[in-house]
C-alpha cells in the first residue's frame, strides 16, 4: 500500500502563519558565496568560482516581522507579543512558536512550510533538529513519503539527507545545491561527548582541514526544532548557535518556553474539529475483599435479545492437574462453590444479580464487582494476564467492525523491560513472560471467534499463527546484534536504537498492509516521542506506573487518524469518530486514568483564557463570510450582558455548565439583535474561553455494544413491514400556565372520580395437626376470613383517599 496525502484547509492555515511573518522580505535566488575550499583545495580564481555555494538571504530591514506577527496574532486571537523575543542562549532575534497537537500532522506542516518559505522568499537551506533518533528516523520517512505529494504542488523535489559525521560529502551538496536542501539531525551529534560526536566541531583530515559546523554556519540555515521543549538544555541551546541561524521555528504540543507564537492548534481543538481519534478506556482495578481470598475477575458483560444477561468471570477451578484459573460465562443462579470443584473460598458466592446497565455482578453474600475489578490474590501476572486478554479482546472487536472497511487494525503494548518480552539464554533466543501470554490468550481469544463458514474475515484470522502477528521493536546491540535491555544495558545508550527504529520507521507502509501479519507491538523505547502510527487502535500499558511520563504522551502514539488499504485517510466528519476510537487497556480504574488524562490535557490547555469579561472580547476577531469583523466595546459588553443575564458565566465571569449544555442541546437563549447576525461566530468566540466542561469525553471501552443486525434485516416481508411502520410524527401545544390552571380545576371537579382509601385484613389459624416441619415451611397457617374496609380517618392526615396517586395514574 502507498500513503496518500491530501492539502487540507487547518494545515494550510498553519503553514500561513509562519510564511506570513515575513511579508515584504524580496525574494531570492540564494546569495551566492565562495565556499571555505579548505586547505587542500585549489585556490586559482577559476577554482574558487567552481567552489561557490548559496545561502539564505538576510533579512531585508524594511520588513517589520513584529508588525506581521501582530496581524496574525490578531486575526486568530491569540495574545499579542510585545516584543520580538530574542534567545540569548542561540543568538537568534526570530524565534516562531507553532503550537500544534500530536497526531495533526505537525511534521507535514513544516516541511510544507519550507516548499512556501522557499517559493516566496527563495530561502532553500533548511535544518530541522530533533531530540531522538525515533523523531530523526520519522522525519527521514516523512520526507520521503511525501516528496511526490509536493512534486505536485510545488514542481520540485527536496534534497535531504541525515547528518552523519562520516558522510560529510552530504554538506558539500547541502552548501553548493540551489535548490532546497534539508539536513536532519538529531542533538546527540553535535551535544555529546563521544568520538563521532565532536567531528562536527573539528577540523579535520578527510574535510580538507575545515570544521563542519563553519561549513553548515556559511549557509545562515533555517533551524526547524521539532518538539523543542525536549532541547532546552543550556548546553543544546547554546550549541545551536554555532549553526549561525537565520531563524528558528518551534513546532511542539506542549511548548515549555514561549517565544512569538503565530499558530495554535491544541488539544481541545483537534478534538472539535475531529482531527484526531477519540479515546476510550478500559480500566481493571485491584479490589480487596475482607476475610476472603477467593479470586475473580469480571471481565464483562453480555446481552442478547433472547436470553438473560451473563457474565464472562475468571476463577480458580479444581482441576486433576491442579487448580488452574479459567475463564466461564455465568447466569443468574450460579454456584461458584460448585463450579470451582468445592474450592472453600467460593462458598456462599451465588450469582444474585447481573446488571447490564451498571455493569455489575452481585452475589448473595453481598459482595458486588463492576467490570474490570480484579479481587483476592492477584499477583502482577496475573494483572498483566488480564490486560493482554483485554488488549486481544478490544483488538478483535475493532477488526471485526473495520476489516470489511479495508482497514488494518494494530495494537500497541509498551512495556518496563525488554527481557519480559523476549531474552537470550544459553541455547539462543526464547520467548519471555509476556510473549508466552500473549499467545495463550490470543489463541483463546480467538478460538471465541473463529466460526465454521468461509468468511474472508475467518480465513484471514486462519492465514495467521499467533507466533507471527506479534513483534517487538527494541534497542539493539550493534556488534552481537541482540536485544539490548534499556535501563540495565551497558550500551543502552540513544544510538543504540538506530537499526530496531529503522524496523519499524522505513517500513511503515508495509506494516499497515493486511499482506504483513504483524498486528500486535510489544515495544519500550516507542514510548518516547517519535514513533507512531496511524492504525493504532487499542494501547495497553504493561508497566508500572512512571510520573515522568504523562498519559497524554502514552495516547499521543495512537491520537492519529487511520488509513485504509489504498492510503485513503479515513477522515469523513460524519463518521470519522465512528470509526477513530483508540481504546486504552490500562491497570487503573477507569475513573483514575480518565481524572489524571483530563488533568494532562487541561495542564496543556493553560494557554487558553480563562475569564469572559469585557476586556477578554474587546478586540477580537470574529471571521464571517464578509471577511473579519473585529468586536467593538458596545459589542464586548453586549456578550458580557448576554452571558450575565442568562447564567451563563457565574460571579467569576467564568463559564459555566448552563452554557455548555444549552450549546450542546442547541437551546441556547437568543442573541440580542446586534449579535444574532453573526451568531455562529460569537458563540465560536465564547468557546475560546476555557472551562474544564470543555474538555473532551472520554468513553467507557466496555459500554454496551449494539446488537448486529441479523439476517431477517434484509428479507422484503421485514423492508415491507418497517415501511409501513417507520414514520414518526409530533406535535407540541402551547398553554398560557393560567389558562391550564382553569381548565384543569374545571375538569377536575366535572370528570374527577377517586375512590376512598382501602385497606385488607386476613385472619388465619394454625391447623391443628400441623406438624414441627410443616411450620417451620410456614405451611400450618391458612387464611379462614378476609374483610375490606375505607380509610374514615388518619392520625396523621385529614386525606380520605389518593388524589395523587389518581391523577398519576390516569395520566
Amino acid at each position: 500500500m502507498k500513503l496518500k496525502f491530501k492539502h487540507q484547509a487547518y494545515q494550510t492555515h498553519a503553514v500561513e502563519s509562519v510564511v506570513d511573518c515575513f511579508n515584504g522580505q524580496p525574494f531570492s535566488s540564494g546569495f551566492k558565496y565562495g565556499i571555505d575550499p579548505g586547505v587542500t583545495a585549489a585556490t586559482t580564481q577559476a577554482s574558487l568560482l567552481d567552489y561557490s555555494g548559496f545561502r539564505n538571504e538576510e533579512l531585508s530591514k524594511s520588513v517589520n516581522v513584529l508588525d506581521n506577527i501582530h496581524k496574525i496574532q490578531h486575526h486568530q486571537n491569540l495574545p499579542f507579543s510585545t516584543a520580538l523575543v530574542e534567545d540569548k542562549k542561540t543568538g537568534c532575534k526570530v524565534n516562531l512558536d507553532v503550537e500544534m497537537e500530536t497526531g495533526t500532522g505537525k511534521t507535514y506542516c513544516y516541511i510544507k512550510t519550507v516548499f512556501e518559505l522557499n517559493k516566496r522568499y527563495g530561502w532553500s537551506k533548511f535544518i530541522i533538529v530533533v531530540p531522538s533518533i525515533a523523531i530523526r528516523e520519522g522525519v527521514y520517512k516523512s520526507l520521503d513519503i511525501t516528496a511526490e505529494h509536493f512534486l505536485e504542488a510545488y514542481g520540485k523535489k527536496v534534497r535531504f539527507f541525515i547528518y552523519n559525521s562520516k558522510q560529510l560529502h552530504n554538506l558539500e551538496s547541502f552548501s553548493s545545491d540551489a535548490g532546497i536542501n534539508v539536513m536532519v539531525i538529531n542533538v546527540q551529534a553535535f551535544n555529546a561527548t563521544g568520538k563521532d560526536n565532536r567531528r562536527i566541531y573539528e577540523a579535520l583530515d578527510d574535510f580538507q582541514s575545515r570544521r563542519p559546523i563553519d561549513v553548515i554556519a556559511a549557509n545562515r540555515p533555517i533551524l526547524i526544532l521539532d518538539e523543542p521543549q525536549k532541547m532546552e538544555g543550556t548546553k543544546t541551546l547554546e550549541s545551536l548557535k554555532n549553526f549561525n541561524p537565520l531563524m528558528i521555528l518551534r513546532y511542539s504540543a506542549t511548548h515549555k518556553t514561549e517565544y512569538n507564537k503565530v499558530h495554535r492548534l491544541d488539544a481541545l481543538d483537534a478534538y472539535n474539529q475531529k482531527l484526531v481519534k477519540k479515546i476510550a478506556v478500559r480500566g481493571i482495578s485491584v479490589k480487596g475483599l475482607s476475610g476472603t481470598n477467593a479470586y475473580l475477575y469480571l471481565g464483562g458483560v453480555e446481552i442478547s435479545t433472547s436470553k438473560p444477561p451473563i457474565v464472562r468471570v475468571e476463577l480458580e477451578i479444581k482441576q486433576q492437574s491442579g487448580i488452574k484459573r479459567v475463564l466461564r460465562k455465568l447466569a443468574k443462579g450460579d454456584n461458584l462453590f460448585d463450579l470451582s470443584g468445592g474450592l472453600d473460598q467460593y462458598q456462599d458466592f451465588v450469582v444474585s444479580d447481573i446488571n447490564a446497565n451498571t455493569h455489575t455482578l452481585s452475589f448473595t453474600n453481598g459482595v458486588e464487582l463492576v467490570v474490570g475489578e480484579v479481587t483476592g490474590d492477584v499477583n502482577e501476572t496475573a494483572l498483566r494476564r488480564i490486560q493482554i486478554r483485554e488488549a486481544i479482546k478490544a483488538h478483535f472487536e475493532k477488526e471485526q467492525e473495520l476489516f470489511h472497511q479495508n482497514i488494518k487494525v494494530l495494537s500497541l503494548f509498551f512495556i518496563d523491560t525488554v527481557a519480559k518480552y523476549k531474552m537470550y539464554d544459553e541455547t539462543g533466543e526464547v520467548a519471555g513472560e509476556y510473549a508466552q501470554l500473549f499467545e495463550e490468550e490470543y489463541n483463546s481469544q480467538l478460538n471465541e471467534i473463529l466460526t465454521l463458514d468461509d468468511s474472508p474475515y475467518n480465513a484471514y484470522l486462519r492465514g495467521i499463527d499467533a507466533a507471527r502477528t506479534h513483534q517487538g521493536y527494541f534497542s539493539i546491540d550493534k556488534k552481537s546484534k541482540r536485544l539490548v535491555d534499556p535501563i540495565t544495558g551497558k550500551k543502552s545508550t540513544e544510538t543504540d536504537d538506530v537499526d530496531a527504529y529503522d524496523l519499524i520507521l522505513k517500513d511503515k507502509e508495509r506494516l499497515l498492509s493486511m499482506d504483513e501479519p504483524t498486528r500486535f507491538i510489544f515495544s519500550h523505547s516507542a514510548l518516547r516521542e517519535g514513533w507512531d502510527n496511524p492504525n493504532v487502535f487499542t494501547i495497553c500499558t504493561l508497566k508500572h506506573s512512571d510520573n515522568s511520563i504523562s498519559r497524554r504522551q502514552e495516547v499521543g502514539r495512537g491520537m492519529r487518524l487511520s488509513v485504509n488499504q489504498s492510503g485513503d485517510r479515513m477522515d469523513n466528519p460524519a463518521t470519522v469518530h465512528d470509526v477513530n476510537v483508540l481504546t486504552v487497556v490500562t491497570s487503573e480504574s477507569y475513573t483514575d486514568f480518565v481524572t489524571a488524562l483530563q488533568k494532562d490535557i487541561g495542564e496543556s490547555l493553560s494557554a487558553r483564557p480563562r475569564i469572559a469579561d469585557e476586556k477578554y472580547f474587546t478586540g477580537k476577531v470574529l471571521k464571517t463570510a464578509e471577511g473579519d469583523f473585529e468586536v467593538t466595546p458596545q459589542l464586548a459588553k453586549s456578550i458580557y450582558r448576554y452571558l450575565a443575564k442568562n447564567d451563563y458565566t457565574d460571579d467569576g465571569d467564568k463559564i459555566t455548565q448552563t452554557y455548555h449544555t444549552a450549546r450542546k442541546a442547541g437551546l441556547l437563549a437568543d442573541l440580542p439583535p446586534d449579535l444574532a447576525i453573526h451568531a455562529e461566530q460569537v458563540f465560536q468566540l465564547i468557546d475560546s474561553v476555557f472551562s474544564d466542561s470543555q474538555l473532551p469525553p472520554i468513553d467507557d471501552g466496555r459500554k454496551a455494544k449494539i446488537n448486529p443486525l441479523n439476517a431477517n434485516f434484509d428479507k422484503q416481508e421485514f423492508k415491507e413491514l418497517w415501511n409501513r411502520i417507520n414514520k414518526k410524527a409530533a406535535y407540541t401545544v402551547n398553554f398560557e400556565t393560567p389558562e391550564l390552571v382553569k381548565l384543569c380545576v374545571l375538569e377536575l371537579d366535572k370528570a374527577l372520580s377517586v375512590s376512598p382509601l382501602q385497606y385488607t385484613i386476613k385472619r388465619g389459624e394454625q391447623i391443628a395437626d400441623a406438624t414441627y416441619g410443616a411450620v417451620k415451611k410456614g405451611e400450618s397457617f391458612k387464611v379462614m376470613e378476609t374483610s375490606t374496609e375505607s380509610n374514615k380517618y388518619s392520625a396523621h392526615s385529614a386525606v380520605k383517599y389518593d388524589l395523587v396517586g389518581k391523577l398519576a395514574e390516569a395520566t
